[in-house]
């Protein structure tokens, strides 16, 4: 008797699950859960907070971010998802300078075309001006950098033109320094004319780094009775990436600096 009670209940569920309503019901019924698991857990994703390093203070540009400078808050994560140059970890901040002419206001997001390496940013070379150097500012054109072509890294030498008064003004010319390397080019504004972009600027100085002693020799070539023509050559790429050290060319060009400077005693 109990085995014909069990066949019958196995051949009931049978039936039920063989029946096309149940089925079509089971398959909406399922449908339906996924639906609203799938949501909740859209919901969910969307409205957890995610948290990101903010500015404690206003950032002014060019400025070292630390750990002091940085704090946390939730944001949902909706928008986090969507703003993918935010950053997202405090290490990813901390260490790093905020960009030329970028200021991160108090409570602002970091984003990352806000933050730049040390040796992304303009002047970064100055930084590691030996001891017992000095930079110096070559004024220049368009003309003198040969159509705007010198850029930082560059190397060149710097010739010396001039004509002599008291030798029937006969012109000096020669190589006064050899092998400089170039650490910016500035407009008349100050601005940097970086390499690989467009440049916002006719080019108006040339800075780089020397010894005291070749930049008080520049510094003369500015007080001399007669004009001094200061003109720098630049090199290829094979040169700059085997330059020599820095040096003092002629010792003839030195001298006539020397003797021509004005006595103001």
């Amino acid at each position: 008797m109990a085995k014909n009670k069990s066949k019958s209940g196995m051949g009931a569920i049978k039936r039920f699950v063989g029946n096309k309503n149940t089925v079509t019901i089971l398959g909406f019924a399922a449908c339906v859960l996924t639906l609203i698991i799938g949501y909740n857990i859209r919901v969910k994703d969307a409205i957890s907070p995610t948290s990101l390093p903010v500015a404690k203070d206003t950032i002014p540009s060019r400025t070292l971010i630390t750990n002091e400078l940085v704090g946390r808050i939730n944001i949902a994560s909706t928008y986090v998802n969507e703003a993918s140059n935010v950053v997202r970890n405090v290490k990813d901040v901390v260490g790093k300078y905020v960009s030329h002419k970028t200021t991160i206001p108090k409570g602002g997001l970091f984003y990352k075309d806000q933050l730049s390496e040390a040796n992304e940013m303009p002047d970064a070379a100055f930084a590691n001006i030996e001891d017992g150097q000095t930079i110096y500012s070559l004024a220049v054109d368009k003309e003198t950098t040969f159509a705007n072509s010198i850029r930082a890294g560059d190397y060149i030498d710097l010739y010396m033109s001039a004509k002599d008064f008291n030798n029937d003004n006969l012109v000096i010319y020669g190589c006064l320094i050899s092998s400089i390397r170039v650490l910016a080019v500035k407009d008349s504004k100050g601005n940097n004319i970086v390499k690989n972009t467009l440049a916002y600027g006719e080019p108006a100085e040339l800075l780089f780094a020397v010894d005291d002693e070749m930049f008080d020799l520049l510094r003369e070539t500015e007080w001399v009775q007669g004009d001094i023509v200061l003109s720098p050559v630049i090199y290829n790429k094979n040169y700059t990436a085997s330059a020599n050290e820095t040096e003092v060319g002629s010792e003839q060009l030195q001298q006539f600096i020397k003797n021509q400077v004005r006595d103001f005693s």
